[in-house]
């Protein structure tokens, strides 16, 4: 029997101004970074998880001689992902990205009762919190 994956140890965007998002992903949502190569990525820390910030012209191309042999790759348009964010703090995060000049684009309570909402960071991408019920979790 194959054992269960554990769950998401990092996930992608892609931005081609990394500048501009690193000061987006570490100011404004107080990420702490992990590491930046030049103009090719850059990583946060995210709760237990890793958000990676491509730079999707850089990722395409193969991987340098003598470097670590990652695959290129990536994606074109914008991407989407959501930072859980426990329910009694949805307010305060909201006021905080409004604080900041961040446009919300939706806030939603689902058919389930949870709730979550909407922005994009400076590349298009789509970004949400919500909290953990959302999808049954805690």
């Amino acid at each position: 029997m194959t054992p269960a994956l554990e769950g998401i140890l990092e996930t992608a965007l892609y931005a081609e101004d990394l500048d501009r998002a690193e000061a987006f992903y570490g100011t404004v949502l107080g990420l702490q970074r992990v590491t930046r190569a030049g103009n090719r990525h850059v990583f946060f820390r995210c709760g237990a998880g890793i958000l990676l910030i491509f730079n999707p012209a850089e990722t395409v191309k193969p991987p340098a001689a003598g470097g670590l042999p990652v695959p290129p790759h990536g994606t074109t348009g914008k991407g989407h992902m959501c930072f859980r964010v426990a329910a009694q703090a949805l307010d305060a995060w909201k006021e905080k990205l409004e604080a900041a000049g961040v446009a919300i684009e939706a806030d939603i309570r689902w058919p389930n009762g949870a709730r979550s909402f909407y922005f994009r960071d400076p590349a298009g991408n789509s970004l949400e919190c919500a909290e953990p019920g959302l999808w049954a979790i805690d």
